[in-house]
């Protein structure tokens, strides 16, 4: 997804069939598929082994909420005024609601034909380290999303046709086959998606297709490729200051926005995008392609048997929201739950839904409002805005900086002595470090793809403060695992983590033993992950001495005299809560 630019073995060309046997990565996951049920959730945290579903409401509760939703941003007065076939290339915008790529295409068209490129390159190796682009959870969640947009569309008429390939083949075929006189799609920011943009557009300018005019004379002309912002809450366009000349400093960045520019409000919706493509367009794109499988993108199958198991999908979003904030009300504290470690409420859990794009931050916003006018107004409803405008902040960091913030100094260019010991590394990566805290941490973003922002914090402390080791090992290793994995976020926070990043006053270390005693004290949290500490008495949960494996390394700056746990950054991956 994000980096450098990328290597050319990572962009060796593929056949179009969509079965495909990706090469063998240096990690591979060798799981067995379990099924799960939606219902399941813990009684108490910690109480028991099983696993428990985000969203925890059931499939019809699901199905009710996203209704709800597209009725109350249901317009019946858009009116279409375009004419032609137009495409609109799904990314990381995999949603109905709030797309303005979608309500683009639907309103300067005739016919619309919605399309999501399997694309190889993301199933590769991360650019430094060789592991997998994208483990098998987050590919598991992203079938999910495919699915569940599929039949989004096919309620309002329409499909999602499905190719595996490279965008920059099939995007430009497809517009030629069903003369397409407009690509629509979402901008990115970091290179690697950059760079696909450049060659859809490239490839786009050699074909030619008919086109009728005003005048209703054809015209032999190349489609065009209209890439549209839609990934933040608060539109580029409207920041009191270009992307450029960004504030290396959050708070004055917030500042900025929140008193100097407004957040637009989410796209409405059409009664119907219909009609599909036409008989003759589809017989020239053969069919609308299946959803790929695990076992054909190399990843095998996946076994859970505990924590949190994400739905992928755009009704799971909704779903989640409405539960989170309506049936369980807990929005209202939202900021002084937001640090826990286990359970599925402490916070939103919203990040998954927001990397793929089937959950817009400006829905969010506009349902923290609505609740603030129900129900309450308090520092917690804010706290989740100011969240989302940290996530919001990396995005737009990540234009500024560029490929900076994927090398080893980071956008300041900090010269710096790492180790890349792989035994200590892998020792963090399978949490067999000798700390709970972090080998609890380690196992829960192994076995669920996802990590509290706390957890977060910690073991990017513990890896590059205590253990001396390269950041990059570590952001990679989340790129791989993370199901909420985006580029911007993932990496802004490492580089961040590691000293590296724009705001040098950003640079913490974070004690062990305070970080265990103040969110973990009974060790209900490690005992979860490592169920051999269950037997201990919760004082010694997190400080088992010999009674748990060997530590791996001394902690470097655990004292009072070199104690910064007071963090006066609370955001970064707390948008991934």
């Amino acid at each position: 997804m994000p980096r450098l630019l990328p290597l050319p073995s990572l962009f060796h060309s593929h056949s179009q069939s969509f079965f495909f046997s990706p090469k063998h990565t240096r990690f591979q996951f060798q799981f067995k598929l379990h099924i799960f049920n939606p219902n399941l959730t813990m009684s108490a945290p910690g109480s028991s082994r099983k696993y428990y579903s985000v969203p925890g409401i059931t499939p019809e509760e699901v199905s009710i909420a996203s209704q709800e939703a597209f009725r109350r941003y249901l317009d019946p007065n858009l009116k279409r005024k375009g004419n032609g076939v137009v495409i609109v290339w799904f990314r990381n915008d995999l949603r109905v609601l709030d797309n303005e790529a979608l309500l683009r295409g639907w309103a300067e068209s005739e016919m619309v034909l919605p399309v999501y490129c399997v694309d190889p390159r993301l199933f590769g190796t991360t650019h430094y380290f060789g592991f997998p682009k994208t483990g098998a959870l987050r590919a598991k969640f992203l079938i999910e999303c495919l699915r569940n947009l599929k039949e989004n569309l096919r309620s309002k008429g329409l499909d999602l046709l499905v190719r595996y390939g490279k965008p920059e083949d099939i995007i430009p075929s497809l517009a030629k086959a069903c003369c397409a006189h407009t690509v629509y799609a979402h901008k990115e920011t970091c290179s690697e998606e950059i760079l696909v943009e450049h060659l859809v557009q490239k490839r786009l300018k050699q074909v030619e297709v008919a086109h009728k005019g005003l005048s209703n004379q054809n015209k032999t002309l190349s489609p065009r490729l209209q890439l549209i912002w839609g990934s933040t809450m608060y539109h580029i366009d409207d920041l009191p200051f270009s992307a450029k000349d960004l504030p290396d400093v959050y708070t004055q960045y917030r500042k900025a926005v929140e008193s100097k520019s407004s957040i637009r409000g989410c796209i409405k919706l059409p009664q119907s995008f219909a009609p599909p493509p036409n008989s003759a367009t589809l017989n020239e794109i053969d069919s609308w392609g299946n959803l790929p499988t695990l076992d054909q993108l190399g990843l095998g199958k996946i076994k859970s048997d505990r924590g949190m198991h994400f739905i992928g999908g755009e009704s799971a979003a909704l779903g989640r929201v409405k539960e989170y904030f309506w049936k369980n009300d807990k929005l209202k504290v939202y900021k002084e739950t937001r640090n826990g470690m286990l359970g599925s409420d402490y916070s939103t859990k919203f990040s998954p839904w927001l990397a793929f794009g089937t959950l817009s931050p400006r829905y969010i916003y506009e349902e923290v409002g609505r609740y603030e006018n129900q129900r309450i107004a308090n520092d917690s409803t804010y706290w989740v805005l100011f969240e989302l405008i940290w996530r919001d902040y990396f995005r737009f960091l990540s234009v500024k900086y560029g490929n900076s913030i994927f090398h080893l100094g980071g956008p300041r260019k900090v010269a710096s002595n790492w180790s890349q010991d792989k035994l200590l590394f892998e020792a963090w990566k399978d949490g067999r470090t000798g700390y709970p805290l972090i080998d609890a941490n380690m196992k829960e973003l192994s076995s669920t793809g996802f990590m509290s922002n706390r957890g977060r914090q910690i073991v990017c402390s513990f890896l590059v403060r205590d253990m001396g080791i390269d950041w990059r090992m570590g952001a990679e290793w989340f790129e791989t695992c993370l199901i909420d994995y985006d580029p911007a976020s993932n990496y802004g926070n490492w580089t961040y983590g590691a000293g590296v990043g724009n705001d040098p006053r950003e640079d913490r270390y974070f004690s062990i033993p305070k970080q265990a005693k103040t969110y973990d004290p009974d060790g209900v949290y490690v005992s979860y992950w490592l169920p051999e500490l269950k037997t201990l008495p919760k004082e010694k949960r997190n400080f088992p001495g010999i009674r748990y494996i060997r530590q791996i390394v001394p902690l470097r700056f655990d004292s009072p005299s070199r104690n910064k746990d007071n963090i006066r950054r609370k955001g970064g991956q707390a948008s991934s809560n």
